[in-house]
């Protein structure tokens, strides 16, 4: 096999790895209705007139399924951290104690765990469309290297059919992933 073909290859793994985490990440923002500090990633505070993200300037427990405890490093953050929670819009509403932020995570109901279930479906749908375009360029590449005479006609439909099985496999990922956070919403 070509080297041509080799490097597409291995652009077209490292492409689709990257979005199968991409996905990952944004599905572990979606609240299941159990407690994960991955919900407050994009959550900064101001930290003496910087914006800082909670897990920096806090250590963030989970002493029980339903219930998150932010310990700020600095006491005197406490007020920041929580009007930051607040204003994510995340739904949950700090309790300050004066030493801890303690986050209850409410039940879902039913009309907001299909609702989050169709946000599952557009994020995944959106990284599918990724994957299509990452398949797409590739075949461009193989396309222009055969009109270049750099691979000769069998090799670009080698190629192409290699491509293609490495999209089919991030897809298939892709379903695998979204159909987990599916039913981690719908448990009760």
């Amino acid at each position: 096999m070509s080297e041509i073909i080799d490097m597409v290859l291995e652009d077209v793994k490292e492409e689709n790895k990257n979005i199968e985490q991409s996905l990952k990440k944004q599905l572990a923002k979606i609240r299941t209705g159990r407690a994960s500090p991955n919900i407050l990633d994009d959550v900064k505070a101001d930290y003496y007139g910087v914006l800082t993200p909670l897990r920096n300037m806090s250590n963030i427990n989970i002493p029980e399924p339903r219930l998150m405890v932010i310990q700020p490093y600095d006491p005197s953050c406490l007020k920041e951290i929580e009007k930051a929670i607040q204003a994510a819009d995340l739904g949950l509403n700090p309790h300050n104690d004066g030493k801890v932020l303690r986050l209850t995570i409410p039940e879902l109901t039913e009309e907001r765990r299909k609702e989050l279930g169709k946000k599952v479906k557009k994020i995944a749908e959106d990284h599918r469309v990724s994957v299509r375009q990452v398949r797409k360029d590739a075949n461009d590449q193989l396309k222009q290297s055969e009109k270049d005479k750099e691979i000769s006609e069998d090799e670009l439909h080698h190629g192409m059919d290699k491509v293609q099985k490495e999209i089919d496999k991030t897809i298939e990922a892709i379903d695998e992933i979204a159909k987990a956070k599916e039913e981690e919403l719908m448990e009760i």
